[in-house]
């Protein structure tokens, strides 16, 4: 296993470990991270692990970026999960155009790129580019970001979706388009902000794009000349990573404020905790379940990154049994939270309780498209049994 260098970035987080854990039920009476969280993860360069050096950025390995928001999610979810969305879309654009990877970053290196790249939009080619057009739900820490991604799909000249279809990554800076207020009224992850974004007859020069097929391929990276190993990782592998931690950080958050609340709680029997043997199997079992959703999401990304680093190719079978791995990681890991929230008693359910807030934020995390087991357990059987797994849905997630 390549041993990661430490940046040092999850030290800094530490070191504001209970301002930013205060700030928890903050973000969610907001709903959207406050300045103040944004700030710490801006001053402890969490949005630049994955940056091109050449920007001011770390190019850290991918599993201390993991382990850093898995870090920073135990202490507060939302600010987790904004850290590892927004985190995931420097390593994309290190594989974009010069040009907008200059705008973007070359007067301040800590501007950060919000998302989504679900396809809900028609990019129109006319000259030098594309007219675009569209609306899109689940923009994570949108209020703290100057530029964006936004999934499309290619269109033809009457602004229809051209045939065969071709998924795009449109480029777009903050005056190009609206965030829609009062968009994001949920029952979890509610201090992320994920609001909608509208786009209206906006011109996005070619420069701005990038062909979907080719990051999912591992053209892009290679055409861009990047050299890192970093960069070359599945898109597959890199684009979940920070959204998985999150759930897995969320897991162990709620596991530490359980522990901490057990220790010296008296059941309404008159049993303490620490006596009851039931407690304490559940305890186990879910902390067991927790410690190996971290360790077989971490092991799967350093396996992917040592075998690009020895210029080996990740095959498709490889990378849907990375999915299944990392799906898995995410839905053991909720599901661990639901023992935790069951086995703390009522007084668990009162919002003064941080374990209540980890527990439906953990859970609205599965909810994430990456998250879905469905296809992805199929694919993956498939090519365990060398089956070829058709084109189509199926594929478009691994």
């Amino acid at each position: 296993m390549t041993v990661p260098n430490k940046n040092g970035v999850l030290d800094k987080i530490m070191e504001r470990a209970a301002e930013l854990r205060e700030l928890g039920p903050v973000n969610e009476s907001l709903g959207r991270l406050d300045d103040k969280a944004a700030k710490m993860l801006r001053d402890a360069g969490m949005i630049r692990m994955l940056q091109p050096k050449n920007h001011g950025g770390l190019e850290t390995h991918p599993r201390e970026f993991a382990e850093t928001v898995m870090g920073i999610a135990a202490l507060d979810g939302s600010s987790g999960w904004v850290a590892g969305i927004v985190g995931i879309h420097p390593w994309e654009m290190a594989m974009a155009d010069p040009k907008v990877q200059e705008e973007i970053w070359g007067e301040d290196p800590d501007v950060w790129i919000a998302s989504p790249y679900a396809p809900m939009g028609i990019a129109r080619p006319v000259d030098g580019g594309y007219v675009f057009n569209g609306r899109w739900q689940f923009s994570s820490g949108t209020d703290h970001c100057d530029w964006i991604f936004l999934g499309a799909f290619l269109g033809d000249k009457d602004g229809k979706m051209a045939m065969p279809p071709t998924s795009l990554h449109m480029i777009l800076p903050r005056s190009d388009y609206t965030i829609v207020e009062d968009s994001w009224n949920v029952a979890g992850l509610r201090g992320t902000g994920s609001k909608d974004i509208i786009v209206k007859d906006a011109f996005v020069p070619a420069y701005r794009t990038i062909e979907f097929n080719k990051v999912v391929e591992g053209i892009q990276p290679k055409e861009a000349g990047l050299t890192n190993t970093l960069y070359h990782v599945p898109f597959s592998c890199a684009f979940p990573l920070g959204i998985t931690s999150a759930v897995i950080g969320m897991a162990e958050g709620a596991l530490a404020h359980h522990l901490a609340w057990q220790r010296e709680r008296v059941q309404i029997t008159g049993t303490k905790v620490k006596d009851d043997p039931y407690v304490l199997y559940a305890i186990g079992e879910a902390t067991a379940e927790i410690q190996a959703s971290r360790a077989a999401l971490l092991e799967n990304v350093d396996r992917m990154y040592d075998k690009v680093a020895a210029g080996e190719e990740i095959t498709f079978a490889e990378r849907a049994a990375g999915r299944r791995i990392q799906v898995r990681a995410a839905w053991r890991a909720a599901h661990a939270t639901t023992e935790i929230m069951m086995r703390s008693g009522g007084n668990a359910l009162r919002d003064t309780n941080p374990i209540q807030r980890f527990w439906r934020d953990a859970h609205m995390g599965l909810a994430h498209a990456i998250h879905v087991p469905g296809s992805v357990y199929h694919a993956s059987a498939l090519t365990d049994l060398d089956v070829e797994v058709p084109q189509g849905p199926m594929r478009s997630m691994i």
